[in-house]
């Protein structure tokens, strides 16, 4: 199978499909991985984060197995409405070029605008006369932005696919510890805690110790 996993901010990925996306590097699976955003220092950032950021997605790319890393230059906390304009383009080509026959996606209603572009954009790439290979298109849970969206009926989020990592959930932890500065103390969301619980809460739903949690979109079976 050919994958394609879209981040807005490189944690997103491993956060929300982590597990997953080992489950799918140990049956041989080939991954790509989209990032919609960067850290620049025209925007504030020191070169030194710069730097850091650029090799936290190479170490975490080896870790997840990801055969290709597709970076657009947007900077981070920047994405709106007119950015989706330019990317939407780029982002058909990065699709032609991938041909996935997966892609999971970050959540459509999460607090960061960031990802409510993203999801935008790429969904207005995944039209099946555009890209017939692609098969299923899935939305994740991303910890401290699905949970903070908007409280109205039209943004929850429904897990109707669920999938067991409890072989891959060490590895997956071990992968967010590469994002350090990203990492907090509970009640922070983004503890060690916090996503433990939350892949607990979805493993009772499965019936397995660990599990994540997606939202189906798409299944076109052929």
């Amino acid at each position: 199978m050919k994958i394609l996993v879209v981040s807005a901010h490189p944690d997103d990925e491993v956060l929300g499909a982590g597990g997953t996306l080992l489950k799918h590097k140990k049956t041989g699976d080939s991954i790509d991985w989209l990032i919609t955003t960067k850290v620049s220092v025209d925007k504030g950032f020191t070169q030194e984060r710069v730097t850091s950021r650029q090799k936290e997605i190479e170490i975490v790319g080896q870790h997840l197995g990801i055969k290709k890393i597709f970076q657009l230059n947007y900077d981070t906390m920047h994405l709106s409405d007119s950015t989706a304009l330019t990317m939407i383009p780029e982002i058909v080509k990065i699709i032609a070029e991938s041909k996935p026959e997966i892609i999971y996606l970050v959540n459509r209603s999460d607090a960061h605008s960031d990802h409510r572009v993203t999801f935008q954009a790429v969904m207005a790439c995944t039209k099946s006369f555009r890209a017939p290979f692609i098969k299923r298109v899935l939305m994740y849970e991303c910890i401290s932005e699905t949970e903070f969206g908007v409280a109205l009926a039209e943004n929850i989020f429904i897990p109707n696919y669920l999938v067991d990592i409890s072989e891959f959930f060490e590895a997956k932890i071990n992968a967010m510890k590469i994002y350090e500065s990203e990492l907090g103390e509970h009640p922070f969301p983004r503890s060690i805690k916090n996503i433990e619980a939350l892949a607990t809460y979805r493993g009772t739903m499965a019936g397995v110790k660990y599990a994540e949690a997606f939202h189906l979109l798409k299944f076109i079976d052929k």
